[in-house]
């Protein structure tokens, strides 16, 4: 015996209908015996409680309702019945909903309405459905008789949710089901979900999960095999897929796993209800009436060993915390009892209970709606011991979440609560209370529930890595390094994913022009292409709001511009838990405080802000500094070429060809900025040493660095830069003067960067074979670290220090360690 239960969704329309008849079918044709539950069409319960407080209040409009739920039901069998069998169909239901009409007048004359009369209103929903599906699957062919559940569930009068009595209740269901299912061939008994009736044929509800209920209480008292669940959605899931799209199916469940999720916000199955199949060792399955070939879930009592530690992830996504405090509270017996006896007194629910070791405080989260009540409740309660001081005021917290992690592998693994709350804090979102069961399969937490989305996320990706961890980009800047960036981030993506478990999913993007965002990720196959057709006008601090509007988990804001308006979000971007990546130096080499206001910002929020690409494009110049200082050495002395177009243009510059000749050729390969002086004044590299002591632990203003400059006068004020290049030329003999002096000493002539004592000098120098910097070529950077461990020998690094290519590699090694941060 197998015993079917289809929801709402199941039975809400002429499609879905469809479908569990062919399930049905299916069974019929397998052979097996089967017995089918019915809830109510889709909204149709709640429907009726509506028309019900309609009918109370006067309301005429109740009529209107009723019709509406009878033209449902009408449409279904014009639908699915054959016309010649339509009308005692439509008679039939006519005939259930004129009982209805006829208990509404009378709710209406009298302007009362009792639990009794309430759960006989309520139970039309599934009278109706069932009786008219009955006849669907009757004009198929296939056997079928309608079986009213107050028959066989008998109950107490606690209307609204009654107490089953299983004595009578087994019994009647074994001698209905011996007389009318348990012959081959006989009707399939198709049975109304959610109602029962006292011993006086009282029509009684099952309260919440009724038609699981119903199902399960079938199922024990038949010892079916197996009862399934048919519901809209593929079996329990590692968390709700609307808000987690990578959440996916589990494929078995424990009761006590699937009676933990259902409590913190998995609607799949009430497990209550189901606990006499649980009694009775029958296995649950949650299946998909819309895709009936899926596995679904399967609840039992025990598991299959899986490969990750937790379970599930669920939520509730609005409660209230209530916080009962006072220094009064402490060691005294019975403070605990007074306040649940008191709630369990007025029939207040706890979602989750929290107590601080010292007992000073209580706090317990309940459903919002009703915390001003409890407020009052406690208030009036304990006014002697607030009115003395023993209890501070009693204080409701608000717009809060509760998130469950659970899940049977909690039990045997350690640091499950350490990564959990280590997720969180890297992603900004603040624990305001925390709960664990003795039974060690449930970790919950209260968080705000602005944060709950990207929790959810950030939980999910970090506890279920078979999908990788996600890493959500804003990139401002789509130029040469920009462009660049997004080229290697496609190229990479397929190994980051499939060997660093690391999912990089760009999400936004702005240029001077057009910028355009999208959660869900933009494909950069054709970025360009949606950037100019989707694109809006581009506003930055549009750009940067709707950033923190989206609040997504492991995001990064990477700047790739040299603009200094963009810097001014720098500040605001870190304390909304959002990690900056860029090569813009102007964060970094303006004031001080600035510089140190970025850092600290950054590390109170628990989030990074990398800028490798400051100094060196992609040599590993900026992470050696911060590993030298924090392994406690100290430097003494930094010399340095920082600048890839001077490295060249002296490297370049030979006897017997001009200075100007030598510009001219940087600029004609795009190594110089479009007005050479930028790059020939030293102003950048003055940034890039500036940058560079700071980092190394000295407090340096812009005004600290000394820079001698190497052109004449004239040079730097000519109006054009034709005319730049003409000055340069007349004064070509200044420059060759430079050159022999330093040849006749063996020397070669180097734009230096250097710190010591204190103090950052840049100019032009001569350096001989014995320095390391002689034997520098082409464009490269070069930095020497003379530090305590490094006295004797400096460390020197090396290479390429300009470059699209180059510098784009180095911003994107700093987003991946962001996601290595992660882990």
């Amino acid at each position: 015996m197998q015993v079917l239960k289809f929801g709402g969704t199941s039975v809400g329309s002429v499609e879905s209908i469809r479908q569990v008849i062919e399930i049905i079918d299916t069974h019929r044709r397998n052979g097996d015996q089967i017995a089918v539950v019915f809830s109510a069409m889709g909204d149709i319960t709640n429907q009726l409680i509506e028309i019900g407080r309609m009918a109370i209040s006067g309301e005429p409009d109740y009529m209107e309702l009723v019709r509406r739920i009878e033209d449902r039901h009408f449409n279904i069998v014009k639908a699915l019945i054959p016309v010649k069998e339509q009308g005692k169909v439509v008679a039939h239901v006519r005939g259930i909903v004129n009982e209805l009409e006829d208990l509404l007048r009378g709710v209406s004359l009298i302007r009362e309405l009792t639990p009794r009369t309430h759960d006989l209103i309520t139970s039309f929903g599934e009278r109706l459905s069932t009786t008219v599906i009955t006849e669907c699957v009757r004009s198929r062919g296939i056997p079928a008789q309608f079986c009213d559940a107050r028959q066989l569930i008998k109950t107490d009068t606690q209307f609204g949710h009654a107490e089953v009595n299983y004595t009578l209740t087994n019994e009647l269901i074994r001698d209905y089901f011996a007389k009318n299912s348990d012959r081959p061939g006989t009707a399939i008994q198709m049975v109304t979900g959610f109602i029962g009736s006292t011993e006086k044929n009282e029509t009684t509800t099952l309260g919440r999960g009724g038609s699981d209920y119903t199902a399960s209480i079938l199922g024990a008292a038949l010892n079916a095999d197996i009862i399934d669940i048919w519901t809209d959605v593929d079996g329990m899931m590692t968390a709700d897929p609307r808000k987690v799209p990578n959440a996916f199916n589990i494929p078995t469940i424990t009761y006590a796993e699937a009676m933990e999720l259902s409590h913190f916000g998995a609607k799949v199955i009430y497990p209550p209800s189901l606990q006499p199949a649980f009694a009775q060792n029958i296995p649950v399955r949650v299946l998909n009436t819309f895709n009936p070939t899926h596995e679904g879930t399967v609840v039992s009592r025990t598991a299959e060993r899986r490969q990750y530690t937790i379970t599930g992830i669920s939520s509730i996504d609005d409660i209230a915390l209530v916080n009962l405090q006072g220094s009064g509270m402490i060691g005294v017996a019975g403070v605990s009892a007074k306040l649940f006896g008191v709630l369990a007194a007025h029939k207040i629910s706890v979602i989750l209970i929290s107590q601080a070791s010292s007992e000073h405080s209580i706090c317990f989260a309940i459903d919002p709606r009703g915390a001003d009540d409890v407020k009052a409740i406690l208030d009036a309660e304990f006014a002697t011991e607030i009115e003395q001081g023993h209890i501070d005021s009693v204080a409701i917290e608000r717009d809060l979440s509760v998130i469950a992690t659970v899940g049977e592998g909690m039990k045997k693994s350690s640091g499950i609560a350490g990564k959990l709350f280590s997720v969180l804090g890297k992603n900004g979102v603040n624990i305001v209370a925390v709960a664990q069961g003795s039974s060690e399969i449930n970790i919950s937490v209260v968080i705000n529930r602005n944060n709950l989305s990207k929790a959810l996320n950030a939980l999910h990706n970090i506890f279920f890595q078979s999908e990788a961890r996600v890493l959500n980009l804003y990139l401002v800047g789509t130029g040469l390094i920009g462009k660049t960036l997004l080229k290697q981030i496609f190229d990479q993506s397929e190994f980051l994913r499939s060997e660093k478990l690391l999912k990089v999913c760009v999400v936004g993007m702005t240029n001077t022009k057009k910028m355009v965002l999208d959660p869900q990720g933009i494909s950069l196959n054709n970025w360009h292409d949606r950037l100019l057709t989707e694109g809006v006008t581009t506003s930055l601090p549009a750009f940067v709001e709707k950033i923190k509007d989206y609040n997504l988990p492991n995001s990064v804001f990477i700047d790739c511009t040299s603009d200094k308006d963009i810097v001014q979000f720098y500040e605001s971007l870190l304390d909304a838990n959002i990690s900056v990546v860029t090569p813009n130096k102007v964060a970094n080499s303006g004031p001080y405080s600035e510089y140190r206001r970025l850092q600290r910002t950054a590390l109170n929020r628990g989030v990074k802000f990398l800028y490798e690409t400051n100094v060196g494009a992609g040599l590993p110049i900026i992470n050696t500094v911060q590993g030298l200082i924090t392994s406690g050495d100290r430097f003494l002395k930094i010399e340095a070429i920082l600048s890839g177009t001077l490295s060249f243009i002296f490297n370049t510059f030979k006897p017997g060809i001009s200075f100007a000749d030598v510009v001219r050729e940087a600029k004609e390969k795009g190594y110089t900025e479009p007005d050479p002086r930028d790059d020939l004044s030293g102003q950048d590299v003055a940034r890039k040493i500036l940058i560079l002591a700071r980092e190394a632990g000295f407090p340096l203003e812009p005004d600290d660095v000394t820079v001698t400059n190497m052109l004449p006068a004239s040079c730097l004020l000519a109006p054009t830069i034709p005319d730049f290049f003409n000055e340069l030329e007349r004064n070509n003999d200044y420059f060759e003067n430079l050159l022999s002096e330093a040849e006749a000493n063996s020397e070669k002539l180097r734009f230096v960067a250097s710190f010591e004592h204190g103090k950052a000098t840049i100019g032009l120098r001569s350096v001989g074979p014995e320095h390391p910097f002689y034997q520098l070529t082409g464009a490269d950077n070069i930095v020497s670290f003379t530090t305590e461990r490094y006295k004797d020998r400096p460390l020197v690094v090396k290479g390429p220090g300009a470059g699209a290519e180059v510098t784009a590699s180095g911003v994107f090694a700093d987003v991946v360690s962001i996601g290595s941060y992660l882990a």
